[in-house]
């Protein structure tokens, strides 16, 4: 099998070295908690890149954009009642939570609170495309990392997996067919779409992909 293919097929995130071997563990790994942290900050620097890129900003913003235009609310509070929504999904699918999925929401916020300052803000297209691109990538590689630390997912992230785990699909697929579904209902409702949220919504199930099938490589003793 290529690895193209190897890669397109991957199947639930691996267990590593830094997996935690329970994510409702209250006392973790240091190990673990260092490398779900590390992984929160690439996340969270990706996430502000693909802001400053200016290119449109990710489906789950669009959703949220479109509920608060029906609703009256502030783009704040739909994203909150959006969490909560998908954290109630959590219940029916088994999926565990644990000190990442507090971690996940606390982290993201500050690294992007902080990155949105230093960040330059380009005006060519190209190197527009460039910082967009660069984002998702970090934001797909960030995702694998702390997802393998085991201590639990941040909301989507946990709708992702636990639908994986329960349709037996390929990451890609799973990723890709939640963004397509979430991008698509935020525009209906009245939600903005851009360059950077059509890229984003095809590109992170397969950043994600090639993110855990190249780590799983690079430590093959791991189960």
């Amino acid at each position: 099998m290529s690895v193209v293919v190897r890669f397109l097929t991957v199947r639930g995130i691996p267990k590593l070295f830094w997996s935690a071997p329970d994510p409702l563990s209250l006392r973790p790994p240091v190990l673990s908690f260092v490398f779900l942290c590390v992984g929160l900050v690439i996340f969270g620097t990706g996430e502000a890149m693909i802001v400053a890129a200016g290119l449109g900003v990710t489906p789950w913003t669009v959703l949220a954009q479109g509920i608060a235009a029906k609703a009256g609310w502030s783009i704040g509070t739909a994203t909150f009642v959006v969490s909560i929504a998908v954290l109630l999904f959590w219940v029916p699918l088994r999926q565990k939570p644990g000190v990442g999925t507090v971690m996940n929401a606390v982290i993201i916020a500050v690294v992007m609170d902080i990155m949105l300052i230093h960040l330059p803000r380009p005006q060519e297209f190209v190197l527009q495309l460039a910082m967009m691109a660069g984002g998702i990538c970090a934001v797909g590689f960030g995702s694998a990392v702390y997802l393998i630390a085991n201590l639990g997912p941040g909301a989507r992230d946990g709708l992702m997996t636990s639908l994986q785990r329960l349709t037996a699909l390929p990451i890609l697929a799973v990723r890709g067919g939640l963004e397509l579904v979430v991008v698509c209902s935020g525009w209906f409702l009245g939600g903005k779409i851009g360059l950077g949220t059509a890229c984003f919504a095809v590109g992170i199930g397969m950043v994600i992909s090639v993110s855990a099938y190249g780590l799983k490589s690079c430590f093959p003793h791991q189960s």
